[in-house]
C-alpha cells in the first residue's frame, strides 16, 4: 500500500494537477488528462508513456 504522504505530493507529469488514487486498480489517475499511472511494488511510475489512458466515459 502507498505512503498517504506520498500520495499527497505527487501531481501528474503532465498538466500538474492533482491525482486520485484507485486503490482497486492500484493505479494514480488523472481525470484531466484521463491518464491512469500504475504503482508497481509500492512504487508510482510517473511516466507519460507508461500511463494508460482512460476510457473517454471513465
Amino acid at each position: 500500500m502507498i505512503d498517504q504522504e506520498l500520495l499527497d505530493l505527487l501531481v501528474c507529469p503532465q498538466c500538474k494537477q492533482e491525482l486520485t488514487y484507485d486503490r482497486q486498480a492500484d493505479e494514480l489517475i488523472c481525470y484531466r488528462d484521463s491518464l491512469a499511472y500504475p504503482i508497481r511494488d509500492d512504487i508510482p511510475v510517473m511516466l507519460v508513456d507508461e500511463a494508460r489512458v482512460l476510457p473517454e466515459n471513465a
